[in-house]
Order: C-alpha cells, then sequence, then structure tokens
C-alpha cells in the first residue's frame, strides 16, 4: 500500500490522542476531514483547519471552536504540532512542506480514524464499492435510538448526514459508549491499517484503478482488510466480490464470517460461515405518497421497503433467544422508508452487526424503520408542480443501476429524468459502456462536464459528457440522451421537459448536488409563466 512519503507509521498501541497536540487539518471542509475535525473537538483537541473556500462544514467546526483558515498557506501551520492530510492533498502543497520543514507529525486522515477507533470495544468498519455510507449511518441510528449500556450513545464517523425522525445530525459525533461506527475509504487502500471487532464488506466491485492499477489489486485490498477483523467479517453474499473474499479467508477463518443473502440458495465457497437469509422482500409503499419530516424535506411517507431476516440463533446474544424452543433459527421483520433492495441488503448489513455487538435483534429491526436515508442518498429535495426532484450521490455504474431501479419501483407510473454528472475522468474512460447501461434504464439523461476531483482534463483527452451520452440506448431499450456540458443550463433543460407526476435525479458525487436547487428553482418559474400567460389571455 503506498500512500505518500509524508506519511509517518504510527504505533496505535503506544499512541493517543492527547499526543495529537494542535492538530491542523489541510483541506478540513471535505466530508471525511470535516467529521474527524469534529471529533477531535469533542475529545477536546485543539483544531484548525484550512480550505480553498468556505462551506457549511468550515462554518460548522468554527463554531464548535475550531480555527479555520480559508486558503492554504505555510504560515496557517506555524505552530501545528501534527498536521492531517487525505489522498486529495498533493504532496506539494505548501502547508504540507511547512509542516515537514517545522518538524510537525504528519497523518493521514485513515491514521486518525485508527486512533479514535482503538478507544472502543466494539469498532465498526464498513466497507465496499457502494452503501458504505448508508449501511455506517443506519448502523449509527440503530444503535442511536435504541442501544442500550454499552451501546448506548455511539461515536460515529460517516461521510455523510445521517436524517431521522427527529432532523438531520452530523455524521461525526464523539459519544460516550464502546461503540463505534466507521466508513472505511478503499479508495485509497488506507483502510488496511483497521483492526475493527466487526468489518462489514457490502460488496467488492473493482473501482479506483487509478490507485489500485488493476482489478485484482482491488480485491487483495478487501480480503487484506478483512483478515483484520478481531471478531466477524460481515459480507453480502449477493456479491460475487464479496464472496471471493469469502473464499480467500480460509477455513478457519471463515468460521467467523456471517453472509447475508436473498439468495434462497448460496455456494458458500467451501466455508463454514453463517448465513442470514434476506425473505420476503417487497416494496409497500404508497405510490407516489410522500410527505414532509422534521429534517425539513419531503420524505417516503411510508415503508418502502418490507422484507424479513432469518437469523441462526447462534448468532443471536444468549439473553435474547427464544426461550419457547424456537429451533435453530428465528425470524424478524423489517420495515425501511428507503426504498430498494440494496437497501434491505444495507439494512441486514447494520442489524447484523448490532446484533454481533449484543443488542436485542428485535429492537435492532425496529430502528432500522427510523432512518430517513444519509444525505444525498435517495433524498427527495421537493416537489413543484407535480415533478419530485431527487439528489442522489450514486457515481458507479452499479449504484446508479441501484439508484432507477429503486426510482422505478418507488414511483413506477413516473417518467425518470436523470441530469448526471460523471466523477473523475478516469473512472469514466474505464467505465463508459456501464454508465451507458445503466443510465438507459430511465426515461431521459442529460450528461453535464465531468467532475475532475484530483484530476486533470489534459491527462485524459478525448474524455468527455459524449463518451457517456454516445453509447447510451445501443444497443438496449431507446432513452433519450444529450450532452449538455453547463449545469446550470442541463438542470433548466430537465425541468423544461418534465410534466407532472415526473421525477428528476440529480445523480453524481461533484457539485452536482447544487443542480437539484436550479431545477426546483426552474419548475416554479415555469409555474408563473404559465399563470401569466393564463392571466394574459384573459385581459
Amino acid at each position: 500500500m503506498i500512500l505518500d512519503p509524508a506519511s509517518q507509521p504510527v504505533d496505535y498501541t503506544a499512541f493517543t490522542l492527547e499526543d495529537l497536540g494542535r492538530t491542523h487539518f489541510v483541506g478540513i471542509g471535505g466530508a471525511g476531514m470535516s467529521v474527524l475535525a469534529e471529533m477531535l473537538l469533542e475529545n477536546g483537541v485543539d483544531v484548525s483547519g484550512s480550505d480553498r473556500e468556505a462551506n457549511t462544514k468550515t462554518e460548522r467546526l468554527k463554531t464548535l471552536g475550531a480555527r479555520i483558515y480559508i486558503g492554504q498557506s505555510a504560515g496557517n501551520v506555524h505552530d501545528a504540532d501534527t498536521v492531517v492530510w487525505s489522498s486529495a492533498i498533493k504532496p506539494d502543497n505548501p502547508e504540507i512542506i511547512a509542516a515537514r520543514e517545522c518538524g510537525a507529525l504528519l497523518l493521514h486522515r485513515s491514521d486518525i480514524l485508527a486512533l479514535l477507533m482503538q478507544k472502543h470495544q466494539y469498532a465498526v468498519t464498513v466497507a465496499g464499492a457502494h452503501g458504505k455510507t448508508t449501511t455506517s449511518a443506519m448502523l449509527a441510528q440503530i444503535l442511536a435510538a435504541q442501544g442500550e449500556g454499552n451501546l448506548k450513545d455511539p461515536s460515529f464517523a460517516v461521510g455523510g448526514s445521517i436524517r431521522t425522525p427527529r432532523g438531520s445530525i452530523d455524521g461525526g459525533h464523539a459519544g460516550t459508549g464502546e461503540a463505534f461506527v466507521a466508513e472505511a475509504d478503499e479508495s485509497d487502500g488506507s483502510f488496511e491499517k483497521y483492526h475493527p471487532y466487526i468489518a462489514v464488506i457490502t460488496n467488492v466491485e473493482p473501482d479506483h484503478l487509478d490507485h489500485y492499477g488493476s482489478a485484482d489489486a482491488f480485491m487483495a485490498a478487501f480480503a487484506e482488510h478483512a483478515h483484520h477483523a478481531q471478531k466477524y467479517v460481515v459480507l453480502c453474499g449477493d456479491d460475487e466480490g464479496a464472496l471471493s473474499v469469502l473464499a480467500s479467508m480460509g477455513e478457519e477463518a471463515s468460521r467467523h464470517c456471517v453472509v447475508y443473502t436473498a439468495r434462497q440458495s448460496i455456494d458458500l465457497k467451501g466455508s463454514h460461515a453463517l448465513r442470514v437469509l434476506i425473505t420476503n422482500e417487497n416494496e409497500t409503499a404508497e405510490k407516489g405518497g410522500t410527505g414532509n419530516d422534521r429534517t425539513g424535506s419531503k420524505a417516503l411517507s411510508v415503508a418502502a421497503e418490507r422484507f424479513s431476516l432469518m437469523f441462526p440463533s447462534s448468532l443471536i446474544p444468549e439473553m435474547y433467544r427464544n426461550k419457547d424452543g424456537g429451533g435453530d433459527t428465528r425470524t424478524f421483520d423489517v420495515k425501511l422508508r428507503v426504498p430498494g433492495i440494496h437497501n434491505a441488503r444495507n439494512a441486514a448489513a447494520a442489524i447484523i452487526s448490532a446484533v454481533l455487538m449484543g443488542m436485542d435483534p428485535q429492537k435492532a429491526c425496529s430502528a432500522a424503520f427510523e432512518f430517513y436515508g444519509a444525505k444525498r442518498r435517495f433524498e427527495i429535495r421537493g416537489t413543484e408542480d407535480g415533478v419530485t426532484v431527487i439528489d442522489d450521490y450514486a457515481h458507479h455504474p452499479t449504484e446508479i443501476e441501484a439508484l432507477l431501479h429503486a426510482a422505478k419501483r418507488r414511483f413506477p407510473q413516473s417518467a425518470i429524468h436523470v441530469i448526471f454528472q460523471p466523477h473523475l475522468f478516469s473512472r469514466t474512460h474505464f467505465f463508459a459502456q456501464q454508465f451507458a447501461d445503466a443510465l438507459s434504464i430511465a426515461d431521459d439523461v442529460v450528461v453535464t462536464d465531468i467532475f475532475p476531483a484530483r484530476e486533470k482534463q489534459e491527462d485524459w483527452p478525448g474524455i468527455s459528457p459524449d463518451t457517456v451520452v454516445s453509447r447510451i440506448g445501443r444497443p438496449g431499450p431507446h432513452t433519450d440522451a444529450y450532452s449538455i456540458p453547463n449545469m446550470d443550463t442541463a438542470a433548466r433543460f430537465a425541468a423544461d421537459r418534465a410534466k407532472p407526476g415526473d421525477i428528476i435525479i440529480t445523480v453524481g458525487a461533484g457539485s452536482i448536488t447544487d443542480a437539484a436547487n436550479t431545477v426546483l428553482e426552474q419548475l416554479r418559474h415555469n409555474v408563473r409563466r404559465a399563470q401569466n400567460r393564463k392571466q394574459g389571455s384573459h385581459v
């Protein structure tokens, strides 16, 4: 695993949070960095940080006591004892250079997460190409809502806000209990540093090939991460990549694996893993029914998914086992507000993890219903003139396919319009046809300019929105597809095409989330224009 020469090995058994001293975050406004900064603040660490521009994260951290610098310069780290960087930060960053020169301890964000993790008896990491944020947020919500004893008031580091019946809560919290839930980022290989009590693997589908170089290297990293689990590995049996990790575990190690699956018949690769079966899965929401919740956005008014989990009795804490001779298995019913079979799988992973930590399975299943979703995961942003606008973080073909199937299940009578912003030139290059195939599920698609993140256009000549648009609907069902590089223009174009009852989804991991507001604004404008025309016709 290669990160950067600035990274310094840390002996997590000898190092504590108190040893950090004044800690400065380079890029503190990012989703992953801001969560860790907030957790350090809650642990009493003196925190500062810088970013290129202010955002809601930097403003929140400022109110919590962090010193925030807008713009990055050497002077920002002059009195820092520790400087924290992420893989998005280049080695020639002026603050990194200054930190080296003044002898500050340079730590990767994963080192901070590992330090926080070691303080807790029940650390759970959630890794996977897809579903990490939702699964970790769901587990954090289950523990926060119904956890008792040492599971009460969990700590968590999730890459997005968590929406609950009581409103949105931030993705970072330093609790007083012994449980800690962390989203484990596989993009740079840093998740191999963690040694959790439970390692959850939602799926293993090659991604981030710009870092790993090959699919085999990507798979090997997940296998290494699984072997670091201290007690259990919880993985999805409906994913071939996750099953490959199971096969690599070996006979003895597989005894500590729990597989969740919707398959009635499954080959567990000769392992001794236990299986939790997802049964009776079906969609139960009132079609098109939405209602306001305390999060300030539209939310599903009733359960969107209903299913059952069939647990081997040996996995259930003894105090909660059926004393009436219920046999080798027990079945628990689950209702979710978030739609899609992929979310039934995510919920299964979260519930199983809670039970393995000692939680009452019935309470864990009930608490899952209180999860309204993570920020930017099928988040209904509003409805104007009968058109519902949804925002989603999906940025890999498999995620987009799951999203659009969930939308079709939730709104079967509606036309689905997508505004998609590809994330990374490299990902667009490697998965162009897969993106096209997934987007073809929608009725029409607008593709905007690619969000570059850490990459440069000149390194990927010829990669553009047309790289995806030119492949949509060929072969397969007809889907109208348009290349409109400007995101604002794309949003207004999609709004103008929509009719009452339609759904517009903004999709991607970059700045596309801002387009949802533009869509709603354009829909309101169209209503006012139609009203003015109608009034004018009566004059």
